[in-house]
């Protein structure tokens, strides 16, 4: 059987570029005690050209029955990861057709470069981590950052648990055994952005913030997630400032019993372990950090993963802005500071192209974040944070190339245009690292 060719280089063995997901609508059944998940999955598509073959990328769970337009295709196999189907009757290039998948099995991470990512069991529930290739981990997707779809997310879990899932909560009910929650994400999402939160949790408001927050936490943890999470209302007034409106309905945070190696932001929550309940700078930071995703790597995403830095480095310098409006070290104090780091480690990490195995190698973060810096000090506050909030509001729940932020930032530089783009050319393309100007120059990326 044929296959459909590669979606994204960095990793070749997931997505199809032929077709669009328009929505996910995932019914779902999990045993917690067994980690077992049953599937039905609605795919609404549409074909991107004539094709009469389709791949979509599921791990490790079984496939029960496939159907398109309720027609069994004439082909179909299921290996290493992805499903291949070939179709009774050809695709045309726009039109609208339907994947039905349904599925069961005990789901677990996705092998990768990462050491693996999706679905991972805790010590008493679930949680699903699925950056960057992991979200075959629990539903047959077309998995690429490039593919946004609406998502509605039916689960029932037994009747002690919270579930947790992106956008906002639409119903819970009882069963005989069983709690049904049912959520939908109205504003498209990337696969690698959808998440299952399964625990023990209570489940609060914090006050004080412009936007809804919640907080989904183990009794337990209450007091400590509270005196933690005390800063985030500020920090989402500041953020809204920086970037524009918040672009979603409510934001969440699931803090699990277990502890977890880092936190991570998925569209609509970010899930912290219990270790990352405390008020040093470097608890406060991955707040901060995790929340600006949600301007940037949630609403506007990559097209391709070889420019994360649009995620990282973007969230990243939000941290140094958070420091500086809440009276810790100023965003050019952490600049000055990284540089330093960053000048005495190998200059060998090109920042548009760091390679999969490169991808949270910190330098992405650090240097992205820098390149924003001395983007901020060439244009000034005021034209740098127009730029910013114009970026995401062009681009809000679509995909992005770091060729196109360089011509927005272009423009916002007007007559400083030309310099921008050649002080870019050597922050975002090259692996050796600028000296960065100070404020008010125009030798932004003047070599060292």
């Amino acid at each position: 059987m044929t296959v459909p060719p590669a979606a994204d280089a960095y990793f070749p063995q997931h997505g199809d570029v032929t077709y669009d997901v328009e929505h996910y609508d995932l019914v779902l059944d999990y045993q917690v005690e067994s980690n077992h998940l049953a599937g039905r999955a609605t795919l609404t598509c549409r074909a991107r050209q004539g094709t009469s073959r389709l791949a979509l990328d599921l791990h490790g769970l079984r496939i029960g029955k496939v159907t398109v337009d309720g027609t069994t295709p004439a082909k179909f196999r299921h290996r290493a990861g992805r499903l291949h189907l070939q179709l009774a009757e050809p695709l045309l290039q726009g039109q609208a057709f339907e994947i039905v998948v349904t599925y069961s099995g005990r789901p677990t991470t996705v092998p990768g470069v990462g050491g693996g990512a999706g679905w991972e069991e805790l010590t008493d529930g679930a949680l699903v981590a699925a950056q960057p290739d992991g979200a075959p981990a629990w539903f047959p997707c077309n998995d690429r950052p490039s593919s946004k779809a609406t998502y509605r997310v039916t689960i029932a879990t037994p009747p002690a648990y919270t579930t947790v899932a992106n956008g906002t909560l639409v119903d819970r009910r009882q069963t005989a055994s069983r709690v049904v929650w049912e959520y939908e994400q109205a504003q498209p999402m990337a696969t690698y952005l959808a998440t299952l939160q399964i625990g023990r949790y209570a489940t609060w408001r914090l006050e004080g913030s412009p936007v809804p927050m919640v907080v989904h936490a183990p009794a337990r943890l209450i007091e400590a997630a509270n005196r933690s999470l005390a800063e985030q209302p500020a920090m989402m007034e500041a953020f809204v400032g920086y970037f524009g409106p918040y672009p979603f309905p409510v934001y969440s945070v699931v803090v699990t019993d277990d502890a977890l190696e880092i936190p991570l932001e998925s569209q609509t929550l970010s899930t912290f372990g219990s270790n990352h309940l405390t008020l040093g700078w470097q608890d406060q930071r991955l707040i901060a950090h995790e929340l600006a995703h949600q301007w940037f790597g949630n609403a506007v995403t990559v097209r391709h993963w070889s420019d994360i830095w649009l995620h990282e480095g973007f969230a990243c310098y939000a941290e140094w802005l958070w420091s500086e409006a809440s009276g810790r070290e100023s965003a050019g104090q952490h600049a000055a500071s990284h540089w330093r780091r960053l000048a005495a480690l190998p200059q060998d990490l090109v920042l548009t192209d760091p390679t999969p195995a490169g991808m949270f190698d910190d330098r992405v973060y650090k240097r992205g974040a820098l390149t924003l810096h001395a983007v901020r000090l060439l244009l000034g506050d005021e034209r740098f944070f127009a730029a910013l909030r114009s970026w995401v509001a062009a681009h809000r729940y679509g995909s992005v190339s770091t060729g196109e932020l360089v011509s927005h930032l272009a423009g916002a530089a007007g007559r400083q245009g030309p310099a921008l783009r050649r002080a870019l050319g050597q922050w975002l393309y090259e692996p050796g690292l600028p000296v960065l100007a100070h404020k008010g120059t125009a030798g932004l990326g003047a070599r060292r």
